[in-house]
């Protein structure tokens, strides 16, 4: 058994492996290497492991280095979960082993796996410590085999509530690359109002690019102003939204609700068997919303490896919630041109 990196020839292989692993998520596609790789920069380290050229477990990572800060290998960037997967736990081991040697060779600071295992680390691996957080879930949604069955199963409430945004005017329609000034016109504002940097418009697209058929952009339209957005991008079996947003102001006629639905019904009709909504906080809003349709919570782990053990502090939080009210004022065009430069040096 072998572990390498991969390169563009393992392209084919490697999503046949992201296909036929039930656990691994779109964003573990070799699409998200080349999407990130083109338009932020960060150099990937995408290990695999082989045998008489059989891939046999996968591990997505970048090097991610941030100016004046040094470099910390993730898995993955800007999503909920990278993780590594693998045929048995020895290749798992092998695949993290070469991982924090990459990440010694690059004098970098921590290494991030972001995973659904609870048991893949110990408290001290390698001579590197380990932190665990276990703050946030993803909601995920078991899809039946078709969108009336799915619709069927929904509460009167929640029915009643896409109707209402059909009867108060909105539309949804299917978008592509023609229709992202569209997408960036709700996403920006949305982000500006949430205080959160957005992501560049060129990011967008070379997901769209890169994704190619595994990937769907839908809209939601007041007559013809976008007013909602989302996208979502799929394997053979899970399909994730990685981003949704609407426009505030129109929030009272139900975008987030006519949207929400059409990219389910879109899975279920497709053949896909989970939906996964994205991580949330336990008992928040957005933990509502997803669970009103049928979704329920699978924990996350983010594993942090350090070499120095650093406690973790409540600082960052309150620091946080200056930055977004400080961001929320500033003018939007001021915070689009900013946010979409420096929000590649933000990993999550």
């Amino acid at each position: 058994m072998k572990v390498r990196l991969a390169t563009l020839k393992d392209k084919k292989s490697w999503d046949d492996y992201v296909d036929n692993c039930p656990d691994a998520t779109p964003y573990c596609r070799y699409a998200w290497k080349e999407a990130v790789e083109q338009a932020c920069s960060h150099k990937s380290c995408y290990l695999l492991a082989e045998e008489e050229g059989v891939i046999q477990g996968i591990l997505p990572l970048f090097d991610f280095r941030i100016p004046f800060r040094g470099s910390s290998f993730v898995s993955l960037p800007f999503c909920d979960v990278g993780d590594v997967f693998a045929d048995n736990d020895d290749i798992k081991k092998a695949l993290l082993a070469e991982a924090i040697s990459l990440a010694k060779q690059s004098n970098a600071k921590e290494v991030e796996l972001r995973s659904c295992q609870g048991d893949l680390l110990e408290t001290s691996t390698d001579n590197w410590h380990v932190n665990v957080e276990t703050g946030k879930v993803r909601m995920l949604l078991n899809l039946p085999a078709s969108s009336d069955e799915l619709w069927s199963g929904f509460k009167s409430k929640l029915r009643s509530q896409v109707r209402k945004a059909e009867k108060n005017g909105l539309t949804f329609r299917w978008g592509g690359l023609g229709h992202l000034d569209d997408f960036y016109h709700v996403f920006s504002r949305n982000m500006h109002a949430l205080g959160s940097p957005v992501h560049s418009k060129e990011w967008i697209e070379e997901i769209l690019v890169n994704y190619g058929e595994n990937a769907r952009m839908g809209l939601v339209y007041k007559n013809d102003l976008p007013v909602g957005c989302g996208i979502i991008l799929f394997t053979k079996n899970i399909v994730s939204i990685p981003w949704a947003s609407t426009l505030r102001e129109f929030n009272s006629l139900g975008p987030n609700m006519l949207i929400c639905w059409n990219l389910l019904k879109y899975a279920a009709d497709n053949d896909k068997q989970v939906f996964d909504f994205g991580r949330s906080t336990l008992d928040e809003g957005t933990y509502r919303f997803k669970k009103q349709w049928g979704a329920k919570p699978k924990q996350l782990y983010w594993y942090r490896l350090r070499e120095t053990q650093v406690e973790e502090g409540t600082s960052s939080g309150v620091s946080r919630k200056m930055l977004e009210k400080i961001w929320q004022k500033m003018p939007l065009a001021m915070a689009t041109f900013i946010g979409s430069r420096v929000r590649k040096y933000i990993s999550l």
